[in-house]
């Protein structure tokens, strides 16, 4: 990241108090229980298995391991994935 960019960056989370995953473009995840998965702020989806689905973000991946996974709400940013969530993973 550009010095000036993170100089930016740090004073809107600072000083502006605004959350880091909107000014540094980060996803937000959502785990409820272990059968429904929010992820806003996403880049795509990789992989749609019923045990495996992977999504792609900004700096890498986001992996979901589990069982009869199934993708609820496939939107621009927006992912909703339920079935048995038995992990989910950040890979670079």
């Amino acid at each position: 990241m550009k010095p000036m960019r993170k100089h930016i960056n740090q004073w809107l989370t600072g000083r502006l108090q605004l959350p880091a995953d909107i000014v540094y473009d980060y996803p937000r995840i959502t785990l409820v229980g272990d059968i429904h998965l929010y992820i806003e702020n996403h880049n795509g989806l990789v992989t749609f298995e019923s045990d495996l689905i992977e999504v792609k973000q900004q700096n890498g991946l986001i992996r979901v391991h589990g069982e009869n996974l199934v993708i609820k709400n496939l939107l621009k940013k927006e992912i909703v994935i339920e079935g048995k969530i038995y992990n989910v993973q950040h890979k670079k």
